[in-house]
């Protein structure tokens, strides 16, 4: 499939999650059935290269596709989206890097098909980095990794780790043994319990006001198996490789959930007989979403055109959590107490928008990251 009919299949998809919002929105725990659906669509593809029959071919050929897929799967849930996003984030770690240096390259390209290879197959990647105190920094990390009998076992606790129970494997961050520096690591989960007899315990379920169904819980993890990185103690170098399409990824979730919820409110509102207040702030939230679209339009074509895009991208998706935050709050002052009962998706809809603004990455992070790019 090219990733215009898996965009369209996804949409189809999306349309029948958006029909089931009232009920979706309430809802605090994911349904696998989403996101078999979504696999089915060709959503998976997003983790794959074009090599292997996937869509990723480089960051600038193909960060818009898979982004808009991303948007896409928001107009019809917000917390599956989130999910869904870490799929083509993480596997970019490997794809945005498709050589490594001597004597890591051979170790490197079967690591990265191996990849594309578990994704191609069916699994779900997502992301359980963050820990508590680190202020989402992973420099910060207190995690520990030790080597035994040729296999990496991860101890420390971890927390915001998005699907968890749904997605197969997730990246994370710990400090090697003997090493000073942290470095990335993957966990395999399929089928792991979290009650700690497998060496994963849950110690956080999820329970946010916003982002509400997207198991982002805490697990702690004592011994549990893990696989480093075949580009070993280039963590900075890897991150920063994927960062322009993550940032993306993340920011197309915030604007499909603005374009939907401006949609909705232009069909609650026609007719209507506005206030003064009202139509101010009905102007004002058209102005932030014409500023959304730009600001999204402007951080793909950064990806597209410019050799060095992460500032602009973290600026973009800075600027649309903000923008988006404020323009869902207008949209709850126009509709009036109503939005904050729980048969409205406007209370929702600003709740999501301030979550994802706040945990990809915290505010501090992101402020720092762009500071440092400038």
């Amino acid at each position: 499939m090219t990733s215009e009919e898996v965009c369209e299949n996804v949409r189809t998809v999306a349309a029948g999650f958006a029909r089931d919002r009232a009920a979706r929105q309430r809802r605090r725990e994911l349904d696998p059935r989403d996101f078999e659906e979504l696999a089915s669509a060709g959503f998976l593809r997003t983790g794959v290269g074009v090599e292997r029959g996937g869509l990723f071919e480089s960051l600038p050929r193909s960060t818009r596709a898979i982004a808009d897929i991303v948007r896409a799967i928001a107009h019809g849930d917000s917390s599956v989206a989130l999910v869904s996003s870490m799929h083509p984030a993480v596997t970019a770690f490997w794809l945005a890097t498709p050589r490594a240096p001597e004597p890591h390259h051979e170790r490197w390209m079967a690591q990265r098909l191996e990849v594309m290879e578990l994704a191609s197959q069916g699994a779900w990647f997502g992301t359980i980095t963050s820990e508590p105190g680190s202020g989402g920094d992973v420099s910060r990390t207190r995690a520990t990794a030790q080597q035994s009998d040729g296999t990496w076992r991860l101890s420390g606790a971890k927390h915001f780790g998005s699907g968890s129970g749904v997605t197969s494997f997730m990246l994370t961050s710990a400090v090697p043994s003997g090493e000073d520096a942290p470095d990335w690591f993957f966990v395999d989960m399929r089928g792991v319990p979290w009650d700690g007899s497998a060496g994963v315990t849950l110690t956080a379920p999820w329970d946010g006001h916003g982002m509400i169904a997207t198991q982002s819980h805490g697990l702690t993890f004592a011994a549990f198996p893990a696989t480093r990185f075949a580009y070993p103690g280039n963590w900075k170098a890897l991150s920063d490789a994927a960062a322009p399409l993550i940032g993306c990824v993340f920011t197309a979730v915030i604007v499909g959930i603005v374009e939907t919820a401006m949609e909705y409110a232009r069909e609650r509102l026609a007719g209507k007989d506005f206030a003064a207040y009202e139509r101010i702030e009905w102007t004002r939230a058209q102005i932030e979403a014409f500023t959304v679209a730009a600001t999204y339009e402007h951080m793909l074509r950064a990806v597209e055109t410019s050799a060095s895009p992460l500032h602009e991208v973290l600026l973009g998706k800075a600027a649309v959590a903000q923008l988006a935050e404020s323009l869902t709050g207008r949209l709850c002052r126009i509709m009036g107490g109503g939005s904050y009962a729980r048969y409205s998706p406007f209370g929702f809809w600003f709740e999501d928008v301030r979550a994802l603004g706040w945990l990809r990455p915290p505010w501090p992070l992101m402020f720092d990251a762009i500071f440092t790019t400038a």
